[in-house]
């Protein structure tokens, strides 16, 4: 059965194998390579931390992580669900306090980006970088990655910092592989995580500790006047004391050292909104940003402008290089970044700019609309990625590693995509993506792109159109792939019919969709479903592409798995 040009292919002949799930033991190295990552040491002090934070009022905190981990192998720092929103309750900053403070008693630490598979992977691939680069800066994404797990393997006492954490499973390959070491994991997932990694509910700061965090930021010449000290108290308790907003009304004090705590309330909102169960992240923070947003456009428009755009890109290390415009002079993007920090609006570096999500997400939300209909910022973001990736042309060769590199920034387009927003250029890069991720065998990865292209082509094309068909083929083999058979079935059925009533009862494409619809079926243990599915099936393939095919191989051993395993008799996994 053919694959179409869009990417869809059968998975019928595969027996339904498990989807991708960043095993890297699976990859194969060198035995040279292999050598290198248990003799290679890594030089003392070896860490890829940020600068150390400030971490007020957290030391019961610390001290249970310090308890936890000197008796097991890690633990999840979680929020309690006193605090609605996306974050902001100070996680990332006590794993980053815990690990300064003992970076002494490990002879790595490493921060890895754990919102997904593929960050997972690429930071475990600058460990390798980073010990081994004359053969890592030649190597592939996954190899890199499955070097540097070697290489933790053969080399105990580390620390590796698993960062905002999405889903459990995602970490599975590496808390399975590595135990000569501590995992911390930050997550807003209280739940799902193995016995072996205790979870701590992290809370909001107690009253006094907040308020001495927003004095420290707001006041770093000198302690404040007692009235300032009350002032901040009801300023802490208005903003419920989360640190986060904390810190954001902190640096917008200290920017603005004529503006007093008085003055700086009474330009907030009389009353925060509240949540059932404490305040709504999101509204206190855009509260807070409505004064400082006016402050940096006062200072420097091109500060907005590019917090903006920022606000549609990945959250951790976007490249500086790739918000650069070719036709401005640098300096005006470095000093508007410069000026981003100073408000802690966004955490830059000589080469990349990290934003808080929740940032991003109330940027998003309150974004103004632009004359063509687009929210401010989502057109600069998309135009960043097309001047870099087009001209570099398809992820081949020595440009593939680029896209390695910005393929979290297309996640964070494709993931954010404004219903009804179109962009025909930025739409092809989603599908040169998934298909490069796809032949890469990282097809898990592509969901997002996948649903992005989907959304696009019915915007665009309608429901019934053929290159509909196929990016919903191509979005229910992600999910297949994935695992998540309750979307991909249903999808797989929609592509099923449709086909059946244009194209001939033996089309290439109606096969392969028939063999996935059946192969997901099988999976899902709906043998009742499958079997006459594959009945059908065979004779057609074989009609088609000859007996001895090896697609109808493929579908003649599928149909005698399922057959066995209705029977009760062994058969091959499915």
């Amino acid at each position: 059965m053919s694959t179409e040009a869009s990417g869809e292919r059968s998975v019928a002949a595969q027996h339904v194998t498990n989807a991708f799930t960043g095993d890297v033991s699976t990859v194969a190295l060198p035995p040279e390579v292999l050598n290198a990552a248990r003799d290679i040491q890594a030089p003392p002090g070896l860490s890829n931390l940020a600068p150390v934070p400030v971490c007020v009022g957290r030391e019961v905190d610390l001290g249970w992580l310090e308890r936890t981990l000197a008796t097991g192998g890690g633990t999840a720092i979680t929020q309690t669900p006193a605090v609605h929103g996306l974050g902001g309750i100070g996680k990332t900053t006590l794993a980053l306090a815990y690990a300064h403070r003992h970076r002494g008693e490990y002879g790595v630490i490493w921060w890895i980006n754990a919102d997904s598979p593929a960050r997972i992977e690429q930071s475990l691939g600058a460990l390798a970088l980073k010990l081994f680069p004359a053969w890592a800066g030649r190597a592939a994404p996954d190899e890199r990655c499955a070097w540097a797990t070697t290489w933790l393997q053969w080399h105990p006492g580390w620390l590796l910092v698993f960062d905002n954490a999405e889903a459990p499973a995602d970490l599975d390959p590496y808390l399975g592989a590595l135990s000569g070491g501590h995992h911390l994991i930050t997550t807003r997932r209280a739940t799902g995580w193995p016995h072996s990694v205790p979870a701590y509910a992290l809370g909001t700061l107690a009253p006094d500790e907040a308020t001495d965090l927003l004095c420290s930021s707001a006041f770093p010449g000198g302690p404040p006047t007692p009235h300032e000290q009350r002032q901040a108290a009801v300023l802490a308790a208005e903003l419920g004391y989360l640190p986060l907003a904390l810190e954001q009304a902190g640096g917008y004090l200290r920017q603005n050292p004529a503006t007093t705590v008085d003055a700086y309330r009474e330009r907030l909102a009389r009353k925060l909104d509240k949540a059932a169960d404490g305040i709504d992240a999101e509204r206190t923070i855009a509260r807070i940003w409505t004064q400082t947003l006016r402050a940096l456009a006062a200072r420097n428009p091109l500060a907005v402008d590019t917090l903006r755009t920022l606000a549609w890109l990945a959250p951790d290390y976007i490249p500086v290089a790739l918000l650069e415009d070719p036709g401005a002079d640098p300096d005006d993007l470095h000093e508007a970044l410069g000026l981003l920090g100073a408000y802690t609006m966004a955490t830059v570096t000589r080469h990349a700019v990290s934003v808080h999500r929740l940032v991003q997400t109330v940027l998003r939300v309150t974004a103004p609309t632009e004359p063509d209909g687009s929210p401010a910022g989502r057109r600069a973001a998309e135009q960043a990625l097309l001047d870099v990736l087009v001209p570099l042309g398809p992820p081949t060769g020595n440009a593939a590693a680029l896209w390695d590199v910005l393929m979290p920034q297309l996640f964070a387009l494709a993931g954010t995509r404004p219903a009804g927003h179109r962009n025909d250029a930025v739409d092809a890069l989603y599908d040169t993506a998934a298909q490069y991720l796809r032949v890469q065998g990282h097809e898990a990865h592509t969901v997002v792109l996948r649903q992005a292209n989907l959304a696009h082509a019915q915007e665009v094309l309608g429901d019934a159109h053929p290159d509909t068909l196929a990016a919903v083929g191509n979005l229910a083999h992600s999910y297949h792939m994935v695992g998540d058979l309750d979307r991909a079935v249903p999808l797989y059925r929609t592509v099923l019919a449709r086909r059946a009533q244009a194209l001939g009862d033996t089309h290439p494409d109606l096969l392969t969709t028939r063999a996935n619809l059946a192969a997901a079926y099988a999976q899902a243990g709906e043998l009742d479903s499958a079997l006459p599915l594959y009945e059908a099936l065979l004779p057609q393939v074989e009609e088609v592409f000859g007996a001895t095919h090896p697609d109808s191989l493929g579908v003649r051993r599928s149909l005698s798995v399922v057959r066995a395993a209705m029977a009760g008799r062994p058969h091959e996994p499915f």
